[in-house]
């Protein structure tokens, strides 16, 4: 989807303008979009420019502080671009509200492009096929629990092709959970031989465990994307039809 927008293009030329308080950049990302996280790492990187420009001397180790804040928040907003240069969107459908549980059918594996090196499907194939081959390996459940959560996934990646809601935050959650949160679970723990998989951790956890809890938490949260992604289709079906009732509904 273009991200060539009336409001994208105003916000970048507001940056080229403002060029010089680039550091404060994405603690206005993180504030606007309230993300803390990206707020935090944002009150770095201002805390940094203005130590060096109002606290300390401009010249020399300042100044390089000032540039390096600088330059590292410039290269972050180009990072977290999908939080405040969304993609483009029919204007007459507003934001609809997030949903919590549903119960989902099963669908067929598509492929979809995706930013970076794999698509989301290879992403998710791959934690399906490592987990198949280490079954015997994966405490209780945990193989069911892989499994179930890839189906999540691969639903809702062949549900947001047919019909992207075009939401950053939720296209964002996504990617994180095939290309990243999943992936890594698994392979942090098939890296742990398999007999210290019972050792008590400095947490008071064992490793089989924190694999259960982890991947519990990661289908819960696919379940809910899931859930959230059904609820805005319906959501903007609704938006569509009132603006069709409104626009043609008098003839």
């Amino acid at each position: 989807m273009s991200r060539l927008t009336l409001g994208n293009v105003v916000k970048v030329t507001a940056v080229f303008v403002f060029w010089p308080l680039l550091a404060y950049l994405v603690l206005v990302i993180g504030a606007v979009r309230k993300d803390l996280r990206t707020a935090l790492e944002g009150l770095l990187y201002a805390g940094a420019f203005s130590m060096a420009v109002f606290v300390l001397d401009f010249w020399g180790p300042p100044a390089l502080l000032a540039l390096t804040a600088m330059g590292a928040s410039g290269v972050r907003s180009w990072h977290l671009r999908d939080l405040w240069l969304p993609a483009r969107r029919r204007w007459w459908k507003p934001e609809p509200r997030e949903a919590s549980t549903v119960v989902y059918p099963a669908h067929a594996q598509r492929t979809i492009p995706a930013e970076g090196s794999e698509h989301l499907p290879s992403a998710v194939a791959w934690v399906r096929t490592h987990a198949d081959e280490n079954r015997r390996r994966l405490p209780g459940d945990t193989h069911r629990t892989v499994l179930q959560t890839c189906q999540v996934l691969d639903a809702l990646i062949a549900a947001e092709e047919r019909q992207p809601i075009g939401d950053p935050r939720f296209e964002y959650e996504l990617d994180a959970m095939a290309r990243e949160y999943l992936p890594a679970v698994l392979r942090e723990y098939l890296a742990i031989p398999p007999s210290r998989v019972r050792e008590l951790q400095p947490n008071g956890r064992t490793p089989d465990e924190e694999l259960t809890e982890q991947l519990r938490l990661l289908s819960r949260q696919s379940d809910a994307l899931y859930a959230s992604h059904d609820r805005r289709a319906a959501a903007e079906l609704s938006t569509t039809g009132n603006f069709l009732r409104d626009k043609y509904g008098h003839l």
